[in-house]
């Protein structure tokens, strides 16, 4: 398995429809494919832990670019975000980790399309990949946008590499 990512929500807002409903948005407005199978995750218990999406670049058939979206479930045991001091959030913001994306390596450029787009909808989110000590706010993808494209963007510091 690749370097993971993960999207960062309130969580008094979150439910996964809404995930649902904002991810189905995003993809539109990145003018990107998704395709929801309504495909369910279970714990061995039976407990419903997730479904996935999976988004494309619409030119599937010159490019493999895809990457698996997970809508986790509210009472799926790892929502919960622990890493507040590691990436300089403020512990009071309560976050949950959702919209896991499996892999980023290698659809760099997808994941920046859809990201952009998820957070501009909710800019009181943030966008982590997980093996990074950093976090992606709505204005950093804002400056980044700006920027020519960097397919390295999500493995560098936005407070370092763009001030």
């Amino acid at each position: 398995m690749g370097t993971s990512a993960f999207i960062l929500m309130n969580q008094k807002k979150y439910t996964p429809e809404r995930l649902l409903a904002d991810s189905i948005i995003s993809a539109f407005h990145a003018d990107v494919m998704l395709n929801f199978h309504n495909s369910k995750n279970y714990a061995s218990n039976g407990q419903f832990l997730s479904t996935t999406l999976n988004i494309s670049d619409k030119n599937v058939r010159e490019s493999n670019d895809s990457f698996i979206l997970y809508v986790d479930a509210l009472d799926n045991p790892h929502l919960d975000f622990l890493y507040y001091e590691d990436l300089g959030l403020d512990s009071n913001l309560k976050l949950y980790q959702v919209g896991t994306i499996e892999d980023v390596y290698g659809v760099e450029e997808l994941v920046f399309r859809f990201v952009y787009h998820y957070l501009k909808s909710n800019p009181d989110n943030y966008f982590w990949v997980a093996d990074y000590d950093w976090v992606y706010s709505w204005e950093d993808m804002q400056k980044l946008k700006s920027l020519p494209f960097d397919s390295e963007w999500c493995y560098k510091n936005p407070k370092l590499s763009f001030g």
